[in-house]
């Protein structure tokens, strides 16, 4: 008697790339809008690191879902060994080239860089960044008197 076969459905003809293990989206508060082509580069710094880095550039919609690099190991296949590597534990960096969005000179903070920890159990990491023109200090202000603090704390005051 022969076996049975499993059923399994091609993929659609308009399916999409599988989605990396990792991916980003920016998000301009001073417009309320998505931020479109901002240069953002990948990159693992620890253990075997810094490796050469991944690029992309933020789509209409403000994010990022797959990566270019040279020539090498995927981001998948980083991904699939994570276990492999110092417990498992991985430290990576996302920088977003912030300078030549708001053009150079027109902000603070010409590149922003996240740096995050990945674990052994890969999955999806999701990494939004919100951007805002930090506002000037009043001229009345002296510059010991501002200090950042974080948005939350256990610090009452």
């Amino acid at each position: 008697m022969n076996e049975p076969t499993p059923l399994t459905a091609p993929p659609p003809a308009h399916a999409s790339p599988a989605r990396e293990p990792i991916t980003c989206h920016v998000l301009d508060l001073t417009t309320g809008r998505p931020a479109a082509s901002i240069a953002v580069s990948l990159t693992l710094l620890q253990p075997l690191g810094p490796s050469a880095p991944l690029t992309a550039v933020t789509s209409s919609d403000g994010r990022v879902n797959q990566w270019s690099g040279e020539a090498g190991s995927s981001l998948s296949e980083v991904f699939a060994n994570l276990d492999k590597h110092d417990g498992g534990r991985t430290v990576w960096s996302l920088k977003f080239d912030t300078g030549a969005y708001f053009g150079h000179g027109n902000t603070f903070f010409p590149e922003v860089e996240v740096k995050f920890f990945v674990d052994a159990h890969g999955g999806h990491y999701h990494l939004p960044l919100l951007l805002a023109v930090p506002c000037p200090k009043p001229p009345s202000i002296p510059n010991n008197a501002i200090t950042m603090r974080p948005l939350f704390s256990d610090d009452p005051e």
